[in-house]
């Protein structure tokens, strides 16, 4: 009886750990310049997940839908060149992804922005570079 209290009282220990450290693990996110938003979440994926990586997850809103211009979420993994996630005009759009590194098992940096694509003559608007590292 008393090495079944034990493993009970183990097994309650463990998964409230595992609870807290999902909670404590979770990061809101909002990045915004003219024209654009990204309202959201990010938790670094555990090691033992393929990929382990930054999950992002959230709304890429486009704030000056008559503009005609489009929206977009960039990012960058340590060691790669920078990419994109398009948004579309005048709408929001759900954004759910995983950056990570595939050549390495732990992701360690991951940088994003969200930016208005104003044409190829005139700069593109962006929010300050986020840089997010993993502790």
């Amino acid at each position: 009886m008393r090495k079944f209290a034990t493993a009970v009282v183990a097994a309650g220990l463990f998964f409230g750990g595992m609870g807290v450290a999902v909670a404590d693990s979770t990061h809101e996110l909002v990045m915004k310049t003219p024209g654009a938003k990204f309202v959201g979440t990010y938790a670094w994926q555990p090691t033992s997940r393929i990929p382990s990586g930054l999950h992002v997850q959230g709304d890429l809103i486009d704030r000056a839908g008559e503009d005609g211009h489009n929206v977009y979420l960039r990012m960058k993994v340590e060691g790669y060149a920078w990419g994109r996630i398009n948004g579309t005009q005048r709408k929001t759009v759900k954004i759910d992804k995983v950056f990570s590194d595939g050549a390495v098992l732990k992701t360690k940096n991951v940088r994003l922005q969200t930016c208005r694509d104003r044409g190829s003559l005139r700069p593109d608007n962006c929010s300050d570079e986020l840089h997010i590292k993993r502790r």
